[in-house]
């Protein structure tokens, strides 16, 4: 997937990025590997991944390119231009502000610089179309209640702030029909033995999340859940 997204991106060359939501840090690593001589700085709101993120990195052997913190994505603790990559990979999905989202990335971000967000959204409206219908909302509040998500956006709300800040050489894509089938993947995964034990184990709210995975199955097979990608 990191691959498929930098070469999608056009990204020929890094020399510092910025990993907007890293998790454990499993972009920033493979960026890293990918582009010899470049430095990568992740930020997420858990301690646990960030620890975590620093553990997995130094193991690979990459830990003096590397460093993880605790930051806001929304109101990130570095000067502007500093970044010549700014990544965000399913992390866009999570966040309560996405205009305010966008305007950091492109703050931190180098003028020439890549901007590269990757994120889950829901179908663009129709010529006409003031809003979802009311189906489709619902079923976006099933899921966003579990997961704990914000309100969701569209891939052309995201291309009208992108507009808006005079972003240049923008250019989008939808990869549904590629990830269609692992929502499929998991849930057959979660009916082992070995699956549900663990289940239990992780507690009621990952329970849940399991519960509500054929949702996001259905999203997807129905078009009101999409996988979309914006660069500039």
């Amino acid at each position: 997937m990191v691959d498929r997204v930098c070469d999608w991106a056009g990204i020929q060359s890094v020399k510092e990025g910025i990993d907007i939501g890293c998790g454990v840090g499993g972009s920033s690593r493979h960026i890293l590997e990918r582009y010899p001589g470049s430095k990568m700085t992740g930020i997420t709101l858990s301690p646990v991944q960030a620890a975590r993120a620093g553990e997995l990195t130094a193991q690979a052997g990459l830990g003096s390119r590397a460093e993880f913190q605790v930051a806001d994505a929304l109101d990130q603790p570095f000067e502007s231009g500093r970044f010549d990559l700014v990544w965000s990979l399913e992390s866009g999905e999570h966040m309560p502000d996405k205009e305010r989202l966008v305007r950091e990335m492109v703050r931190v971000g180098k003028p020439g610089g890549k901007v590269v967000l990757v994120t889950w959204c829901h179908r663009n409206l129709e010529p006409g179309e003031k809003a979802l219908t009311a189906w489709e909302q619902r079923l976006l509040r099933l899921i966003s209640r579990v997961y704990y998500l914000p309100p969701w956006c569209s891939l052309d709300d995201y291309r009208r702030i992108f507009d808006e800040l005079k972003i240049q050489d923008v250019k989008t894509d939808d990869w549904s029909v590629y990830v269609k089938p692992f929502w499929g993947e998991v849930i057959k995964s979660s009916f082992s033995m070995q699956a549900v034990k663990c289940l239990f184990k992780a507690g009621m709210a990952t329970f849940k999340g399991a519960l509500v995975m054929p949702l996001m199955a259905l999203g997807l097979r129905q078009g009101t859940i999409r996988f979309v990608l914006i660069s500039g």
